[in-house]
């Protein structure tokens, strides 16, 4: 275990779940965001993300959900991502132990291979809950979109006792539109689940003020810690891959330099793509 800070930001080279334990105080985080490894044999590494069986993930998973909620204050929100297979059992776990507000959908588009026999997933599903339903954050106002019905078509209401338009904004509803991170893109690091900063802003925009504690127990880009320093929280990432600790440290501006080599922004996967004939590439591009 070892401990990068700077300001009110700190990035802990650790086990998730022993850092948690050992590290953070019981109620002393605001927003807790996850993003775990979701079982379906991804390679983050040397390290893949398998598990003998699926009552061991689902074990091990429940052990950190524990200690998350033992570490969120009692006005805290708590947002989890899950392979769609996995979030059923989450679901009817957490439920339990938490109030569930929202089972939001983040879809995407993809153009590449996809299923043959059955209907591939476009979409991860996300669980937003809080302990005290009636206490708790929630910035209506600071993540407002466009009310199509309103903003484009003009409507009137004449539900109303003084029949007037619809409104041009609105809160988002539960199904969520942002692009997947593809190494063309500005924010793209060498990562294969990386969360895009839209998705992760909205929530933080939403469930924290300036100031709040958010904690990412599996940061891999840190694109969590990224959107709260941007945003004015502070943050904790918890991360056990070296490589991608070291990715926060430059995103966050906490070292310049590891092991004295200065921290760049690694443009493997281009200079990959450059050789690659048009099918490779589009494989690629999609992967």
């Amino acid at each position: 275990m070892k401990t990068f800070s700077k300001g009110d930001h700190k990035i802990i080279w650790g086990d998730a779940l022993e850092v948690m334990q050992s590290e953070l105080p019981d109620g002393s985080v605001d927003l807790i965001f996850v993003d775990p490894p979701y079982n379906i044999g991804k390679q983050f590494n040397d390290r893949r993300d398998k598990w003998e069986s699926e009552e061991n993930y689902l074990t091990w998973c429940y052990s950190w959900f524990d200690t998350c909620i033992r570490k969120l204050k009692n006005n805290g929100s708590f947002y989890l991502m899950s392979a769609t297979q996995n979030m059923p059992f989450f679901d009817i776990y957490l439920r339990k132990k938490l109030h569930i507000l929202s089972r939001i959908v983040w879809c995407y588009d993809s153009s590449g291979v996809q299923a043959k026999k059955y209907y591939g997933s476009l979409y991860e599903p996300i669980l937003f809950a809080v302990k005290d339903k009636s206490n708790y954050t929630f910035n209506a106002q600071d993540i407002l979109v466009e009310a199509k019905t309103g903003a484009k078509r003009r409507l009137v209401d004449y539900r109303k006792p003084n029949p007037s338009l619809y409104n041009i904004t609105k809160v988002p509803g539960n199904v969520w539109e942002f692009p997947r991170v593809r190494y063309r893109m500005d924010e793209y690091e060498n990562h294969p689940t990386q969360k895009p900063i839209a998705l992760i802003e909205r929530l933080i925009r939403a469930s924290s003020n300036p100031g709040d504690i958010v904690l990412d127990p599996f940061s891999g880009t840190f694109t969590t810690s990224y959107v709260a320093k941007m945003l004015g929280r502070s943050s904790i990432g918890i991360e056990a891959e070296e490589s991608y600790v070291k990715i926060g440290l430059r995103r966050i501006g906490i070292l310049t330099h590891y092991d004295g080599i200065e921290l760049r922004k690694e443009q493997r996967s281009f200079e990959v793509a450059g050789n690659l004939d048009s099918q490779q590439l589009k494989l690629f591009q999609e992967r």
